[in-house]
């Protein structure tokens, strides 16, 4: 029988590894949507904001709004990263069922596609 079966899932100390990497950007989105929301709630009778523009101001709460948002979304799809580790499917590309190099993951920690299925993807998509 031939030893160099390909690998079809990560360790569970490889999933531990992504698991305090995923918490910790957890935590770090989490401290960002708590900034933009404060920005969201400037005191609008504080001194400064009466000097600003109301325009730039109105701006400026719908960027961090636009910001907040995306960190939600980020922070969701860590979690969902989190239930595919404790579930042991972590790193498994859903469109190939190859694992997804190790690299990808350190980058893009819920990733849940290789180079190879994103491809297979957009060319799915291109064709609807």
């Amino acid at each position: 029988m031939d030893n160099k079966q390909e690998k079809v899932r990560y360790s569970d100390e490889e999933l531990q590894e992504f698991k305090e990497l995923i918490l910790a950007k957890i935590e770090q989105a989490k401290e960002n949507y708590d900034r933009l929301k404060d920005d969201i709630m400037v005191d609008e009778s504080d001194p400064t904001f009466k000097m600003m523009e109301e325009g730039a101001t109105t701006l400026q709460k719908e960027l961090a709004s636009q910001q907040a948002q995306r960190q939600l979304e980020f922070i969701r799809k860590l979690q969902a990263a989190l239930m595919r580790i404790e579930n042991k499917t972590y790193g498994v590309c859903r469109i190939t069922g190859k694992l997804i190099p190790k690299e990808r993951l350190l980058a893009v920690p819920h990733a849940t596609l290789s180079m190879e299925g994103k491809e297979i993807e957009a060319k799915k998509k291109q064709k609807h």
